[in-house]
Formats: C-alpha cells, structure tokens, sequence
C-alpha cells in the first residue's frame, strides 16, 4: 500500500506542477496580448538573459561543429564523399544542435538565474510587497523575462549555426583537406531555408520552456536559502529535461515527414 501512496502522491504533485506552470503561462501570455509589457525592463533582461550568454553559446556550438566536421570528414573521406561534410554539418547545426545545444546551455545560466532572482525575492518577502501594492508579480517579474528569453535565443541559435558550420568548415579544411567552395556547395545544397526557419521555432519553444520553469520554481520557492538552492537545481534539471522531450516531440512534427 504505501508504493501505491508514494505513486499517487507522486501523480498528484506531477499534475499539480504542471497545472502550475500552465496557469503561469497563461497569465503571462495574457499580459503579453494585452501588450502590457514593461519594455525597459524587458530591455534589461533581454541583456542579462541573451547578451550576457553569447561567449557560452559560441564556444559550446564551435566545437560541437567541429566534432561533426571531424568525425564526418573522417568516414566521407574513407568512402571518397568528402564533398557531403558541409551538408552534415549544416543539416545537423540548423535542425537539431544548434536550437537544442544553445536551449541547454542557457537553460543552465539563464534558467537557474531566473530561478535565485525570483527565490530570494520570495524568501525576503518582496512578492508579498508587490502584491499589497496591488501590483501582478507575473506581469512585473516573468513577461519581462519570458518576452526577452524569446526574443533572444532565437539570435543565438543563429549565432550557434552561424559559428558551427564555420568551425566546420575551418576542420574540414584542415584535416580532410575540403576546399571552402566544397564546403559551402554542400552546405547550401543540403540546408534550406524552412529548416532554418523551423529550427527557430524549436529555439521559440524553448525559450518558453525555460522562462515559465524558471519563474514557476522561483516562485514556489519555500524554506530560505536552502529553499533558493533547490529551486534553481530544480528548474535546470526540469528545463532540460523538457528541452529533450520537446525537442524530440517537435523534431517528429517539423521533420519526421520530411
């Protein structure tokens, strides 16, 4: 009896986290129509969020381009079809790598930044504050960072594709010895443009993702510190968790008839 108690509490607290999360998306998405939108604090988040983490992004997707460029050149050169690398990694860097990779990373700096900021104001009791003066805390707090985070990643996924396919290239280069023009043909045969399109929108998804879980676990913080510390381990591993399941979800829909 009591693994069957520890089960259903267990479905309970699943079905109540998420109905959470979509009532804090909701609301959220309800200001945003409304264009009730705090711009300059959404401009500053939009720094502190996207700008701030562009260094990780590019190194991260830098040298998972390179990875790919390596390991492709390697098997195209056995079989005498080199002039196929610049697709695999262009095909790879804009469908899957690029919005997935860069959703991770900022899943992990971004995500759990949301998650301190919001618990500490928890904590030092200043959501109590907003709401005595009236005020929403989801429109004063989460739109800002939910509309910058979207706004945001999608530019670095950008830049991911962008510099993995140069990292790709400049690999190719060197080691299998793939001429640029080769590289580049095979790069624009193989990719078109609605995968691109289609990859930002997956970066789209996880940009709500990773906002509305950091705002949830933010808030729901209880306990002090130590309650801080949870809710920012909690909403990395959820976020990421989330990202793969949506991005394999999304990846069936956008791709899996293509």
């Amino acid at each position: 009896m009591k693994v069957f108690d520890e089960v259903g509490r267990g479905t309970t607290n699943a079905f109540a986290y998420a109905g959470g999360v979509a009532e804090l998306l909701g609301d959220s998405l309800r200001f945003i129509v409304a264009f009730r939108i705090r711009l300059r604090e959404t401009m500053d988040q939009a720094y502190l969020l996207g700008v701030q983490s562009w260094a990780i992004v590019l190194l991260t997707s830098l040298f998972t381009g390179m990875v790919i460029s390596l390991e492709s050149a390697a098997q195209a050169a056995s079989y005498g079809v080199s002039n196929l690398v610049g697709g695999a990694v262009a095909f790879a860097s804009a469908r899957e790598l690029g919005p997935m990779l860069s959703a991770v990373v900022v899943a992990g700096r971004t995500g759990a930044a949301i998650a301190a900021e919001l618990g500490s104001m928890v904590v030092t009791e200043q959501i109590e504050a907003l709401l005595s003066l009236g005020l929403s805390p989801t429109r004063m707090l989460v739109v800002p960072r939910l509309v910058a985070l979207v706004v945001m990643l999608p530019l670095l996924t950008v830049l991911a594709v962008v510099v993995s396919i140069l990292g790709g290239m400049w690999v190719a280069n060197i080691y299998a010895h793939i001429s640029t023009e080769s590289f580049i043909t095979s790069a624009r045969q193989a990719l078109g443009f609605d995968d691109v399109l289609r990859g930002l929108f997956k970066s789209i998804v996880f940009a709500v993702i990773i906002a509305i879980i950091g705002a949830y676990q933010g808030l729901q913080t209880r306990g002090g510190a130590a309650g801080v510390g949870k809710s920012t381990t909690g909403a990395v591993v959820t976020s990421i968790i989330l990202i793969f399941i949506f991005n394999f979800a999304l990846s069936y829909i956008l791709f899996g008839h293509s």
